[in-house]
């Protein structure tokens, strides 16, 4: 079984930062992208940051575009989500999640993953 364990979630105000972190455990599986995804209430989960695993590129919504950096660490097996000047609309669940066979790209589409963390809650205060 894959397994992935987010951490790092909390309470800040708004300005703050945060920076999450998302381990893979279990038997060894392409990872070809791993990408996180939140979720805030009464709203459809929606992709945030994702990169692959071996060539390093990065692509990130727009929302939050100059404000998360998202980054990988081989050794670890982790990737990890740097997120600076946070708003009240940053408020949700994040996910980290893993796109085994995509060849190409970074998907922004949920159906598109294979695995799913438990999600962490990070909430922004005003």
């Amino acid at each position: 079984q894959v397994q992935l364990v987010e951490s790092g979630g909390g309470l800040v105000q708004a300005g703050g930062s945060l920076k999450l972190s998302c381990a893979a455990a279990g038997r060894t599986f392409s990872r070809s992208v791993m990408a996180w995804f939140r979720q805030a209430p009464g709203r459809e989960r929606e992709f945030v940051a994702g990169t692959r695993w071996t060539a390093g590129s990065t692509y990130y919504d727009n929302s939050v575009k100059g404000r998360f950096t998202i980054s990988r660490e081989y050794a670890k097996n982790t990737i990890y989500l740097q997120m600076n000047s946070l708003k009240p609309e940053d408020t949700a669940v994040y996910y980290c999640a893993v796109d085994e066979y995509i060849t190409t790209g970074i998907p922004t589409f949920r159906n598109a993953y294979d695995y799913w963390g438990q999600g962490t809650q990070v909430t922004v205060s005003s």
